[in-house]
């Protein structure tokens, strides 16, 4: 078995693990952030980077004067790097279910956000980036889906660069 394969059958095992788990996966610097924040800012090394070695992944979380706090946002990054960034396969079969009834409908709060995502992405990734057999395998439409995309700059970056890796031209916003 191929490291990319290994890779991509243990994405829905690493974002179900626990924090301490995900987080020995990791290499774990720490240093001091750059920029505004007031006195303390530059004094202590707060913000928090997670190297995983797994999948080479790198994730940053530098906001907080609290190197804790840096360290559960990169957890919560690295997660969502995992939907954003490897692909499962779909079967034809198999008509994944997303959203609520036949519309994708979630905000970036919904904990089932991100893992929709994933399948959404999984599924353009199947379809060679045609935004509308997308739309029909996952049992939306076209204009939901697009919407659906777009709600988070991140992910409508990746579609775009999974429709341009098939040679197709990248979606505008309000498309």
């Amino acid at each position: 078995m191929s490291e990319s394969t290994h890779i991509v059958q243990n994405r829905i095992a690493w974002t179900g693990l626990s924090d301490a788990v995900l987080l020995s996966q990791c290499e774990v610097d720490t240093y001091r952030a750059s920029g505004p924040g007031g006195q303390k800012r530059n004094k202590t090394s707060s913000a928090v980077r997670l190297r995983h070695a797994p999948s080479g992944l790198i994730v940053i979380a530098e906001e907080s004067r609290s190197q804790h706090t840096n360290k559960a946002k990169a957890l919560v990054r690295l997660r969502q790097a995992f939907y954003l960034h490897w692909r499962n396969e779909c079967r034809e079969q198999a008509k994944p279910t997303v959203g609520d009834g036949d519309r994708i409908d979630l905000r970036i709060k919904d904990p089932r956000f991100w893992p929709a995502v994933g399948v959404a992405l999984d599924m353009l990734t199947a379809c060679e980036g045609r935004v509308s057999t997308t739309a029909e395998r996952l049992g939306t439409t076209t204009a939901n889906l697009v919407d659906f995309l777009q709600t988070e700059p991140k992910v409508w970056q990746e579609a775009n660069r999974i429709r341009t890796g098939f040679g197709l031209k990248g979606l505008k916003m309000g498309d």
